[in-house]
């Protein structure tokens, strides 16, 4: 039988130490406490010159509720919420997909959905968190679970919650299993190949930056509606983490680790200095499997970090919700409300650690980050600001 006891003495460190410790492969003996794997062979890559970021102007926010008649290249909904009352939930979505155009367009009857949210870490660091997980780091489950319910209503045949898990208590201990029951949905860790024997290759088409191709699960090819569902959080090297870094999870971390005694992504890191490489396999992530929704849970969530293992993580209560069909107008939506500029010049805050993989996306071509240019349906980005403290 599994020993499911938290581990009564998680490690928390600074920035200075977490940078030091990705800048390596020593990670791997910091996380080994609580994100186990299974060793697989590693996946080859490409790593052409790295293109300079493109000059970027102070984000203008439009307040505008787009209309038929927009010109807007985009559209993204904001909306507040206090906790994560079920029906609170379920009408604040059904308000947000309606004034983004609905999902008529993106569930044909019968359609395949898969939605990935953020678990990342483990319960083994449950019990010395201030508030549970889902209110601190990761998605909470009731917002999936009303998201579901919504896809099968508009004639979703089947809904598949997907996660690369970096511990495999994680669906049971934070409430996925019981949630994925009642709704009827699929639970798949994407770091094992089940329910197929081994995974597939999924090319990164036609300009990849590090990776040509990613070697996933199967079931990713055969999802008709693709769906992001981040926390939002700021990053110690990407700045924030949203709908576009989420993707890391989708791949199995035993096929991306630079030592086999590695227990996270190592391959994906560079420096803790100043990372280019983590920003442009973002990009490939998001290339090689593209987010139809993106969804951003900010109503309970964490300043200062990512996860428990930063020093400075601490809980706030932004109240907000985010959503469009342009995850890189999601991304920097959400980035405005908490406060940094989605456009800004890497090496500046948020982005002091790591090129702004936003502004990468949207020179990829996966969607806008210009704020100008996105239509706001609900509160505007300034009436609704609410400041993060970053990764210090």
């Amino acid at each position: 039988m599994a020993d499911n006891t938290p581990k009564a003495s998680a490690p928390r460190l600074n920035r200075r130490q977490f940078l030091k410790l990705i800048g390596l492969s020593g990670l791997s003996a910091f996380l080994a406490q609580c994100r186990p794997f299974r060793t697989l062979s590693p996946a080859s890559t490409v790593i052409p010159a790295s293109p300079s970021i493109a000059a970027t102007t102070t984000p203008v926010s439009t307040g505008l509720v787009p209309t038929a008649a927009s010109s807007y290249k985009a559209v993204a909904a904001i909306d507040r919420l206090e906790n994560y009352d079920p029906a609170g939930l379920k009408s604040a979505l059904e308000h947000m997909l309606a004034g983004i155009g609905g999902l008529g367009d993106l569930v044909k009857p019968g359609a395949h959905v898969g939605i990935k949210p953020n678990l990342t870490g483990g319960p083994a660091w449950d019990s010395a968190l201030p508030v549970p997980a889902t209110e601190l780091f990761v998605t909470h489950p009731a917002l999936i679970g009303e998201l579901v319910k919504l896809f099968y209503e508009a004639g979703a045949g089947k809904v598949t919650i997907l996660e690369g898990l970096g511990d495999e208590r994680n669906f049971a201990a934070w409430g996925y299993t019981s949630m994925a029951r009642s709704v009827g949905a699929d639970l798949i860790d994407l770091c094992k190949p089940y329910p197929y024997s081994s995974f597939q290759a999924f090319p990164v088409q036609p300009k990849p930056n590090i990776y040509d191709s990613f070697n996933l699960n199967p079931i990713l090819n055969e999802i008709h509606v693709f769906v992001s569902v981040a926390k939002m959080k700021c990053h110690a090297i990407a700045g924030v983490t949203l709908s576009l870094k989420n993707l890391f999870g989708i791949v199995p971390t035993g096929l991306y680790k630079r030592d086999e005694a590695d227990t996270n992504r190592s391959a994906f890191h560079d420096t803790g200095t100043f990372d280019r490489r983590i920003p442009r396999v973002i990009i490939d992530l998001n290339i090689a499997r593209p987010i139809h929704l993106a969804v951003i849970d900010g109503i309970l969530t964490a300043e200062g970090g990512e996860g428990p293992w930063l020093e400075n993580l601490s809980p706030v209560h932004p109240g907000l919700l985010v959503a469009s069909k342009d995850p890189v107008a999601a991304d920097a939506v959400a980035t405005a409300l908490m406060g940094f500029d989605p456009a800004g010049e890497s090496g500046k805050l948020p982005y002091t650690h790591g090129e702004n993989h936003i502004a990468l996306a949207a020179a990829a071509g996966l969607g806008t980050n210009r704020l100008e240019e996105i239509g706001i349906f609900g509160p505007s980005i300034e009436s609704a600001r609410f400041s993060f403290k970053p990764v210090d």
